[in-house]
């Protein structure tokens, strides 16, 4: 029937409130139509929902009328009740929450009714029905919630190291890194022997050691995280512990020391023993290696410091060095002499990966520097820095370190830092002439965020945002723990055992492919001994880059320069070259696409002492040639094609050389992930399926073959990348120069 307005009526109100804020939405709702008419269209809007939304509730208001009040009244409890729990304490998306608890509602209404029905008449089908759906419902549920996901991606990639030409490091008669050393290792704990929480850093404890006053550090301890923090502690920013948790090798010493440190995981979930993998091997090896307790400034229900404690997280691995200063100078003591303070590497895992770099600046400093009060005297031999999935943004100053050896690692399917943050403290390190430091990164497909410590599990969400990740992908927590312990053992070996035997693998990781579980490594090496050519950082010109050399190009689709982001459009802080080709059908060999950079006639480079050609290379997207379909269905007829380049020297007299970069390694292919278990969230969430992650090439210039007349490494004039392998795609390309030996 016709619903009349009346006066008492109150839709008339309504609709007329409706038009007046709907037309002034569509007069200033900028279109190419008048805004008069955008006015009235606005205000019809307006005016049709209203109407819509009207009947609609009057409809469900006679379906409630029709309704029990207590069943009504639990309806509404529920809807309110978990609308409150999204609130305060469930962590999913709006996307996924609500529509997850509409059915929830809607099949807690069904199975009320089902058993209504079945209680009253047990033969009727229906109920029985009703109650089925429900129970299929909830297990389906719960199957989804707590399976693994899928891995939709891993069948497009070809098996690691399967087209690998490289003589592998075993073949040469070395033992794998992660082969326990020759020394007996001994472990026990120190620290203040006051600990409320725990007993291993209490009675449990071998040496007692003072507290420290980290106020000026931490000036942010007030508040309930004051309160509750010492509440649970026991103690306060005036009196931090020196807690540390010990593997030691048997013998005399002194030994290299090495600290670990965990990031942010939750307070109360203690992350400081998921390192004894590494602390055990690596003091089997030689290294004192101490994990160090700092759980007390993580994260907490009470609040997170956002970062305002990285300073102390820093400051605090110092301040155990100093212990381990004072334990060298007391005589008679146990720790007496056994640590080589003048061979010190620290190692980092997610907030910690920062907090090493921060401690390694502060070590050389006289102050703090956010507070001068705060008097600094360390000075200790720091040689080497290891980050495990580091951030790089939480302290509000970035760490530039000089003459230290650094390795990052990082896992493409890590969930809470998604990009490969090491690499940017990586691009900023430099080195003196007479420096014997390197820095290197691992890019590890597969790898998670919680797995290098061997208690945060795989999931990196936590809660209740575990169930949504997707971890069918992950390498084991065993396997990623071996990778970190072949890469960190390496790195370790080189910097405080002056060990060289191991760096290969960081130059090319099929050097260690009988050690390493199967996967794809994408690996970064620099020294002292390495000058770039073109890093395409110095201006805006296409055209230019260092010592005078000038870039030309031949029959090029793309060709830009510009900063790489992550997934999450963030910047890695680093700027390449993007080059694309397209050919059509078929390749012509007189029409190739090419990019040269013409060298001056002197690099101030002794000749002689070449090893290699060293370029940074990535797979770049076939989008970016342009959005033609045709171009799209050539490109994944082409899957199955590796992208491949070939590198071409030309001196001045003519001569030429090449090299086809794949007979040193290959170039990976776009590593896509599915973080969640529903593509739509990983795009809010995480962001794109992948992101530009380069590896450095280093190709040895024996392995060049010279076309006719050998080429005269003296007389180097052009270095040329020339795409004659496929008839479409796209590089990116950075870090281009050369290696010497000496």
């Amino acid at each position: 029937m016709h619903q009349r307005f009346h006066l008492s009526n109150p839709i008339p109100i309504f609709l007329a409130l409706s038009a007046v804020v709907s037309g002034i939405a569509g007069y200033y709702f900028e279109t190419f139509l008048p805004p008069i008419l955008m006015t009235l269209i606005g205000a019809s809007l307006g005016i049709g929902a209203t109407l819509l939304f009207y009947y609609l509730f009057q409809l469900l208001a006679r379906i409630v009328n029709k309704l029990p009040l207590r069943f009504n009244a639990a309806l509404l409890a529920a809807t309110v009740a978990l609308a409150l729990v999204k609130f305060i304490a469930f962590r999913w998306p709006d996307q996924v929450y609500y529509p997850a608890a509409l059915l929830v509602i809607l099949f807690s209404v069904l199975l009320y009714f089902s058993i209504k029905e079945v209680a009253i008449q047990p033969q009727r089908k229906w109920g029985w029905l009703g109650i089925g759906a429900t129970l299929a419902f909830l297990s389906g549920s719960i199957f989804w919630l707590q399976g693994e996901g899928s891995d939709p991606f891993r069948e497009e990639l070809p098996p690691p190291f399967a087209a690998s030409k490289v003589t592998a490091l075993s073949s040469l008669g070395l033992e794998s890194p992660t082969v326990q050393g020759q020394y007996s290792v001994t472990t026990f704990t120190y620290g203040s022997g006051e600990d409320n929480k725990r007993s291993e850093y209490a009675e449990g404890i071998r040496f007692k050691t003072p507290t420290v006053d980290a106020s000026r550090l931490l000036p942010e301890w007030k508040g309930k995280k004051k309160k509750w923090r010492e509440r649970y502690w026991g103690f306060g920013v005036k009196n931090f512990p020196l807690n540390g948790r010990v593997y030691v090798p048997e013998g005399e010493g002194p030994f290299p020391i090495i600290l670990i440190v965990h990031g942010n995981h939750s307070m109360i979930d203690y992350s400081d023993d998921g390192y004894g993998y590494l602390g055990e091997l690596l003091a089997s090896r030689g290294f004192i290696t101490v994990s160090v307790d700092e759980n007390f400034v993580n994260g907490h229900w009470s609040g997170d410091f956002r970062g305002n404690e990285m300073p102390v997280r820093g400051w605090l691995l110092l301040k155990h060095l100093e212990q381990w200063r004072a334990w060298n100078q007391t005589p008679n003591h146990d720790l007496a002499g056994k640590a080589d303070l003048d061979n010190v590497m620290l190692i980092g895992h997610s907030r910690g990966g920062e907090a090493v770099s921060i401690a390694a600046a502060f070590n050389e400093l006289p102050f703090f520097p956010d507070d001068a009060r705060e008097e600094f005297d360390f000075h200790f031999g720091i040689k080497g820095v290891v980050t495990l999935a580091p951030t790089d943004y939480r302290y509000h100053r970035q760490m530039s370190l000089q003459d230290i050896s650094y390795l990052s690692l990082q896992g493409s399917y890590d969930a809470d830092e998604v990009s490969f943050w090491g690499m940017r403290p990586y691009r900023r390190l430099t080195f003196s002439p007479d420096s014997e430091a390197f820095k290197a990164g691992v890019y590890m497909h597969w790898a998670n965020h919680g797995q290098f410590n061997s208690t945060w599990g795989r999931k990196d969400f936590g809660g209740t945002m575990g169930w949504l990740l997707n971890t069918a992908p992950m390498m084991s927590g065993d396997e990623q723990r071996e990778a970190a312990k072949v890469f960190v053992t390496a790195f370790a070996e080189g910097v405080l055992h002056q060990n060289q035997q191991y760096l290969p693998i960081f130059k090319n990781v099929a050097t260690a492919r009988d050690w390493l579980p199967s996967n794809y490594y994408l690996t970064h090496f620099q020294d002292n001994r390495t000058k770039i050519i073109a890093d395409f950082e110095e201006d805006i010109d296409l055209t230019t880059a260092h010592f005078k050399s000038e870039i030309r190009t031949n029959n090029l689709s793309v060709w830009r320069e510009e900063n790489l982001t992550t997934r999450d459009k963030g910047s890695q802080e680093n700027n390449a070259v993007i080059l694309g080709w397209h050919y059509g059908d078929k390749i012509n060999p007189d029409s190739l696409a090419s990019f040269t950079i013409v060298l001056p006639d002197s690099l101030d480079m002794r000749i002689d002492t070449l090893e290699s050609m060293v370029i940074t290379v990535a797979a770049g997207d076939s989008k970016w040639l342009n959005s033609d379909e045709k171009i799209q269905a050539e490109e994944a007829s082409q899957k199955a094609e590796p992208l491949d380049v070939t590198i071409q020297l030309t001196d001045r007299s003519g001569h030429t050389a090449q090299l086809l970069i794949s007979n040193v390694k290959p170039i990976a292919p776009q590593l896509k992930t599915r973080f969640t278990k529903l593509a739509s969230l990983d795009k809010e969430m995480i962001g794109d399926e992948w992101e530009v992650q380069p590896q450095t090439f280093h190709l040895p210039l024996n392995a060049f073959e010279n076309s006719g007349q050998n080429l005269d490494f003296n007389q180097l004039y052009k270095i040329s990348l020339v795409f004659d392998q496929k008839t479409l795609g796209v590089v990116v390309v950075d870090d281009i120069g050369f290696s010497s030996q000496e």
